[in-house]
């Protein structure tokens, strides 16, 4: 079964490349991404992260692309790991995204829709026309790069083939069944060198932590997809040394 719905932003027309207008709708989706919409209607920027913009409106606009596909296992995420000798979040995995460019449009509206599937497709070398953006996230804060990161929650509706296009930024491109971030086997709490905590997931050989699994984690609990997990079980960030 599916749900139908909208919200555009820009004219009434299917998602398709970063030139074109982007449309947010819920049309068509599968049922089980019904708690994940709900959540994105409803959750507040307090609720996820308690890094928010700058009341004088600093820091560099970006966006990412939280994508749900469906694979073998049923549903999954897309992630990817950044090079190891990026100057920022280097060897991090993460979301496909980054900063908007001026040809993005406006940052308040399709703005950050656009760069989102812009960077995904020039990253893993995503087909953005498969993709149906069908919600956005209050805009959240990265303090170390400066980065106000609105994330794009899409639908991954017509899958194409996937990969690090250019090694120089992306290590390597991968999808994380959503059974195994749940599965309270695969999470722990991160112990960063600053003394800092926060969620991570051990999945497909890496440790996802920092803003990523920071948005995994609040997705999985406003989603009602969250299990009891052992937040105790610590995780330094040297995990594999």
């Amino acid at each position: 079964m599916t749900r139908t719905g909208e919200e555009t932003y820009g004219s009434r027309r299917s998602a398709g490349p970063p030139d074109g207008e982007v449309e947010v709708t819920t049309e068509g989706l599968p049922q089980w991404l019904d708690p994940v919409v709900h959540a994105a209607r409803t959750v507040r920027p307090q609720q996820l992260s308690r890094f928010l913009p700058p009341a004088g409106g600093q820091g560099r606009q970006s966006a990412v692309l939280v994508l749900f596909g469906e694979g073998p296992r049923g549903p999954e995420l897309l992630l990817m790991e950044r090079a190891g000798t990026l100057r920022s979040h280097a060897g991090q995995p993460s979301f496909p995204g980054g900063a908007l460019d001026p040809g993005d449009g406006d940052p308040a509206t399709t703005g950050p829709l656009r760069a989102a599937l812009r960077e995904a497709e020039e990253e893993t070398g995503l087909d953005p026309r498969g993709v149906q953006p069908f919600g956005v996230l209050p805009r959240l804060y990265i303090p170390v790069s400066r980065f106000v990161v609105t994330p794009v929650l899409g639908w991954w509706r017509a899958p194409s083939p996937v990969g690090a296009v250019d090694p120089a930024e992306t290590a390597r491109v991968f999808t994380v069944p959503v059974a195994d971030l749940t599965d309270p086997a695969n999470r722990a709490t991160a112990i960063h060198p600053s003394g800092h905590t926060g969620p991570a997931f051990l999945v497909e050989s890496a440790l996802v932590w920092g803003f990523t699994a920071g948005v995994i984690d609040r997705i999985l609990h406003f989603a009602g997809w969250e299990r009891p997990w052992n937040r105790t079980r610590e995780v330094p960030l040297d995990w594999r040394a």
